[in-house]
């Protein structure tokens, strides 16, 4: 089993995959797990990743080029069962996913940064999105490791006693609205046109309006609340 991290802090994923039961599962070849730096893919001198949000607000947001090139370069060498986007908006990681993962060969790891990441890569290229718990952390590359690491001690052969893994046993309450940077137009993607406008409060109701709906489909329990 491959996993391709991506990631623009890839030092801090060196110390979990480094030691314990995911290094011995790498040494033994039951699985790979390889971490990319997104800013290799930028195009510009500065190796700049981010730029501000369209229609205003606070935070930078990841652009979508780099994760495009990154990706598209990894899919040219192998076919990837999933693409997965670690999000705090995303279905929550239980036992059930991990064991769901077991059949796959091949997966991408994105890890978001600053205040997240532009909608169309979700909308083009993300498979699934998993969040490990209803808070924010300052970027995706713990909630990766988790990951990996609930999927990785499943893999027969993983841990010395292979029946171990069979027993073991949000500030105002709406998930965000979707978020885009630059550019307007991505390939026929575009933004939609009520970020370009400029006024303020056609937005934030656009906003709110998103945020209700993705919380209705995604996490109507935060609505009964």
């Amino acid at each position: 089993m491959r996993f391709d991290i991506i990631t623009v802090l890839p030092q801090l994923l060196d110390s979990p995959f480094a030691h314990s039961i995911l290094q011995r599962a790498q040494k033994k070849g039951l699985c790979e797990i390889h971490v990319h730096n997104l800013r290799d893919y930028s195009s510009n001198k500065q190796k700049s990743v981010d730029d501000y949000p369209y229609g205003g607000g606070s935070g930078m947001v990841m652009q979508i080029a780099p994760f495009a090139a990154c990706i598209e370069h990894l899919q040219a060498e192998r076919t990837y069962d999933e693409i997965i986007y670690m999000t705090p908006d995303g279905q929550t990681l239980n036992q059930e996913i991990a064991n769901g993962m077991i059949s796959a060969e091949n997966v991408i790891i994105l890890c978001g940064h600053y205040k997240g990441i532009d909608q169309r890569i979700r909308d083009i290229y993300v498979t699934k999105e998993i969040s490990v718990g209803d808070y924010v952390l300052s970027g995706g590359e713990l909630p990766a490791a988790i990951l990996v690491d609930a999927v990785v001690r499943l893999i027969p052969g993983v841990l010395s006693d292979e029946t171990s893994a069979l027993s073991d046993s949000f500030q105002d309450g709406l998930l965000d609205a979707p978020i885009y940077t630059r550019p307007v137009d991505w390939k026929g993607h575009k933004v939609p046109d009520i970020l370009l406008s400029g006024h303020e409060a056609k937005i934030t109701a656009w906003r709110h309006e998103q945020q209700l709906e993705r919380t209705k489909a995604r996490r109507p329990d935060l609505l009964n609340d």
